[in-house]
C-alpha cells in the first residue's frame, strides 16, 4: 500500500476532498474490524488499522498539500468518523474497547492530530459512548482488547529481532526462553500482524531461517546440549511454517540469502511444502535421499525406546521422514505391520520435534491427492495419529505449545484433501465442537453451486466480505479464469430487477479485482462476443440485466486498459494512436479475404475446450495487448450495427456507448473510445438514445481532421 502512495496526487483523485477521503479509509477499517472471522484474520485487520493505516497517512502527510493543512484535512475525517455512531460502537462491541479513542492517541503521537483536537475528539467520542449498548459480561470482562495488544506488541517485535541478532552460539539457552514466550497463547499471531503492518516481517522471517540454520553445528554436546538444539530447530521450523501459510511464501521467497547458499527451510519450502495453487509430487527426487540414511530412520523410528537426540542432524532427518513414511506405509498395507506398529512409529515421528511430522504430513498429502478414494484410508489415518498430541513426562521442553501450532500448520496443508470426501479431519473431543475445516468450500459440493451460493449471499449482504473474497479467489484457482468469469456473468443475467442489476455490477466489480487483467480480458475477448454472435443468447442481453452487463463490460475495460498502459506510452504516444488511420478496416479486416487474429479469437464458443484449455493456448491469448480486445469488440459491435437487425443485442450495444460516454463525461482516466472505428459513427447515432450532439463530440475524436469531418457529418444527420 505504501507504494502507491502517490496516486494522492494524481489529478483525477485530486478533485476527492481529502478529509472524505481519509474518511472512507476509516470507515473501510472499521468494517473490517466487525467483519473480520476471529483469530488471524482479526489481528490482520487490527493491526492494518492502527499501525499500518496511521503510518500510511504520515506518508502522505509529507507530500505537498499547497495551502491545505493535512493535519487539519485528518480532524475533519474524524469529526465526519464521530457521526457514524452506529458503526463506531459496533466496533468497540466487536472489540472490547473504545477503538477510536486508541487510533486518535495514536495519529497524535505520529503528528497526524494536534494535542487540542485530540482532546476534543475523544472528549466528543467519551460523550457518545456514555449511550453506546456495551456486553458487559464477567467473560470479556478479563479478555485484553486486540487493539491494545497489538500496539504493545509492535515495540516488542523490534525487540526480537535484536534479541535475536546477538550472538547465542556459547549460551543458546536464553534465545529459547524468549522463544519459548512467543509460542503462548496468542502471542505469535499478536507479533507477526504488527511486524507485518510495520514493514518488518521480512526480516522477521530471515533472522528465524538464520536461527533455523544455526543448530546445524554439532560439536561434542551432552544431552542439555542436545534438547536445546532441537528446540531451537524445531521452535524456528514451526515458526517460519506459521508464516508462510499466513502472509504467503513470498515474504521468504522474494530476498536473496545475504551468504548465496541456499537455507535448509528455503529449499523445503520450495520443494516439499504444500500450498495453494501448488502440486507437489509425491516421487520427486527432493523425497527421495539416500537409502542407506532411510532405514537408519524406519529402524530408530520403529524402535521401542525413546529417539536420542544427541548428535542428531535434524536436517537431514526432515529430508529423510517422507520416504521412511513411504516405507512404513508400503508395509502396512502389505500386511507387515499392524496398526499397533504404525502408531508407535508416528508416536515417535511426533515424539520430540513436530518438524517431523510436519514433513510427514507434508508428503502424505501429496501422496493423498494421487490416490483414487478407496485408497486414501491408510494414509488418511496416518495423517490423523500424527495430528493427535501425545501426553508424558519425557517431552521436551514448550510441548503443548509447540503441538498447538504444529497442529495449526497441519490443518491447513491437508485440509482440502479431507474435505473432498467430506472425512473429519480429527475425531472431535467430548463436550467441544467438530473441528472445522481450514477450507472454505463445504464437502461434496460442486464448485459452480459454491459459487453461486456465495454470490447470491454476497447479494443479499450487500458487500463481499473478507471470507467470501477468499472463497471467490479459491473458486477461481479450482476453475479458472473463463469458468470463473462465464458463471459470475450468468448470475449477473438472472438479474431482472434495476437496483439488484446494479448492485450485481459493483459486486462483480470488485470481485474482478482479484485478476482483474485476464478477467478482463476474458470477458471483453470471449463471453461477450459469444453472447452478442449466438441469437439464442440475445434474450439475455434485454435490459435491466443487459445494460448492467454493459456498465460492467465498460469498467472493467477502462479499469484494465488504464492499468496496462500507466507509465508506459508517453503524451505524445496516446495522441498519435488514432492519428492518420482513415480506415479502420484496413488495420482490422473484417472480410473473409483477410482474416485476422483479433477476429479469430471472436470466433471462440463455451463449447470449444481449446479457447482456455492448454497453458501455451492461454498464454498466446492473454498476452495480446487489452487494446485489441478492446478493439476486436468494437468491430463486433460495428458489424452488429451494419446488419440492420434490431434486438436486445443491439440495446446491449446503445447501453455500451452510452455507458463508454458517461465514464468519459465523469472524466475517468483513458478512453477505450479512441479504438472504435469512425466508420461507427453514422450507424450509431440512427439508436434512439445516442442521436445528440454530445454523444458524437464525445465518440469522436476532434483533434483529428477525419475525426472533425465525421463529426460535423453526423451532427447535420440529427
Amino acid at each position: 500500500m505504501v507504494s502507491s502512495l502517490p496516486f494522492l496526487t494524481h489529478p483525477d483523485l485530486q478533485r476527492i476532498p481529502a478529509p472524505l477521503f481519509v474518511l472512507e479509509i476509516w470507515k473501510a477499517c472499521f468494517t473490517g474490524l466487525i467483519e473480520s472471522p476471529e483469530g488471524t484474520e482479526e489481528l490482520k485487520w487490527t493491526a492494518f488499522t492502527f499501525l499500518k493505516i496511521p503510518q500510511v497517512l504520515l506518508r502522505l502527510k509529507k507530500y505537498p498539500q499547497g495551502e491545505k493543512d493535512f493535519m487539519e484535512d485528518v480532524n475533519v475525517a474524524f469529526e465526519y468518523l464521530l457521526k457514524l455512531t452506529p458503526l463506531l460502537d459496533k466496533a468497540d462491541q466487536r472489540c472490547n474497547c473504545d477503538c477510536l479513542s486508541l487510533l486518535l492517541q495514536e495519529c497524535n503521537k505520529l503528528g497526524l492530530l494536534s494535542e487540542s483536537n485530540t482532546a476534543n475528539l475523544t472528549a466528543k467520542r467519551a460523550e457518545d459512548r456514555e449511550y453506546a449498548p456495551r456486553l458487559k459480561t464477567a467473560e470479556n470482562a478479563n479478555i485484553q482488547p486486540n487493539p491494545g495488544l497489538i500496539l504493545r506488541a509492535e515495540p516488542t517485535v523490534t525487540n526480537i529481532l535484536k534479541t535475536v541478532d546477538a550472538d547465542h552460539s556459547k549460551s543458546p539457552e536464553g534465545l529459547l526462553g524468549v522463544l519459548g514466550h512467543m509460542l503462548s497463547g496468542k502471542s505469535l499471531d499478536l507479533l507477526l500482524a504488527a511486524a507485518a503492518a510495520t514493514g518488518k516481517l521480512k526480516s522477521f522471517a530471515r533472522k528465524f531461517i538464520k536461527l533455523n540454520e544455526f543448530p546445524k553445528h554439532i560439536s561434542g554436546e551432552g544431552s542439555k546440549s542436545a534438547s536445546v538444539r532441537a528446540l531451537l530447530f524445531d521452535i524456528s521450523f514451526l515458526m517460519l511454517c506459521h508464516v508462510v501459510q499466513t502472509y504467503g511464501s513470498e515474504v521468504i521467497l522474494s530476498d536473496p540469502s545475504p551468504s548465496g547458499e541456499t537455507p535448509f527451510f528455503e529449499t523445503w519450502l520450495q520443494t516439499c511444502m504444500p500450498e495453494e495453487g501448488k502440486t507437489l509430487n509425491p516421487d520427486h527426487p527432493c523425497f527421495r535421499p539416500e537409502p542407506g540414511k532411510v532405514e537408519s530412520l524406519v529402524a530408530l523410528l520403529n524402535n521401542s525406546s525413546e529417539m536420542k537426540l544427541v548428535q542428531m542432524k535434524w536436517h537431514e532427518i526432515c529430508l529423510c521422514t517422507p520416504a521412511a513414511v513411504l516405507e512404513v506405509l508400503n508395509a502396512w498395507e502389505n500386511g507387515v505391520l499392524s496398526v499397533e506398529s504404525v502408531q508407535k512409529i508416528t508416536d515417535n515421528i511426533k515424539g520430540k520435534v513436530c518438524s517431523m511430522a510436519i514433513c510427514a504430513v507434508a508428503w502424505l498429502v501429496a501422496h493423498v491427492r494421487m490416490l483414487g478414494l478407496d485408497e486414501r484410508e491408510k494414509p488418511q489415518t496416518m495423517i490423523r495419529q500424527l495430528m493427535t498430541p501425545l501426553y508424558g513426562e519425557n517431552m521436551l521442553q514448550f510441548y503443548n505449545e509447540r503441538v498447538l501450532i504444529m497442529n495449526s500448520i497441519l490443518e491447513h496443508m491437508c485440509a482440502d484433501v479431507f474435505q473432498q470426501t467430506g472425512v473429519a479431519l480429527r475425531p472431535a473431543m467430548e463436550g467441544q465442537e467438530p473441528m472445522p475445516y481450514r477450507g472454505l468450500l463445504p464437502p461434496r459440493e460442486p464448485i459452480c453451486g459454491a459459487l453461486s451460493r456465495q454470490f447470491r449471499a454476497a447479494l443479499r449482504k450487500g458487500w463481499v466480505d473478507s471470507r467470501a473474497l477468499h472463497l471467490f479467489e479459491s473458486l477461481l484457482q479450482m476453475g479458472g479464469v473463463f469458468w470463473f468469469t462465464n458463471n459470475l456473468v450468468k448470475e449477473l443475467l438472472k438479474e431482472t430487477r434495476k437496483e439488484w442489476a446494479t448492485r450485481a455490477v459493483e459486486l462483480l466489480y470488485s470481485i474482478f479485482c482479484l485478476d482483474t487483467q485476464q478477467i478482463t480480458l476474458t470477458l471483453l475477448g470471449h463471453i461477450l462476443p459469444r453472447l452478442l454472435t449466438d441469437p439464442a443468447h440475445w434474450h439475455s442481453l434485454a435490459d435491466p440485466p443487459g445494460k448492467a452487463l454493459a456498465k460492467l463490460a465498460v469498467w472493467c475495460a477502462l479499469s484494465s486498459y488504464s492499468s496496462h498502459h500507466k507509465g508506459q506510452a508517453s503524451a505524445r504516444q496516446r495522441k498519435r494512436q488514432r492519428e492518420d488511420i482513415e480506415d479502420y478496416n484496413s488495420l482490422f479486416p473484417l472480410d473473409d479475404t483477410q482474416p485476422s487474429k483479433l477476429m479469430r479469437l471472436l470466433s471462440s464458443h463455451e463449447d470449444e475446450p481449446s479457447v482456455l484449455s492448454s497453458p501455451g493456448e492461454r498464454n498466446s491469448d492473454f498476452h495480446v495487448r487489452p487494446v485489441c480486445f478492446v478493439a476486436n469488440l468494437f468491430l463486433l459491435i460495428s458489424s452488429i450495427l451494419g446488419a440492420k437487425t434490431a434486438g436486445p443485442h443491439t440495446q446491449f450495444v446503445q447501453s455500451f456507448m452510452e455507458e463508454c460516454v458517461e465514464c468519459l463525461e465523469q472524466g475517468s482516466r483513458g478512453s477505450i473510445l479512441q479504438f472504435m472505428p469512425f466508420t461507427m459513427v453514422s450507424e450509431l447515432v440512427k439508436l434512439p438514445g445516442l442521436a445528440q450532439p454530445r454523444v458524437v463530440l464525445a465518440i469522436t475524436d476532434l483533434t483529428l481532421p477525419l475525426g472533425r469531418r465525421v463529426a460535423a457529418k453526423a451532427i447535420a444527420t440529427l
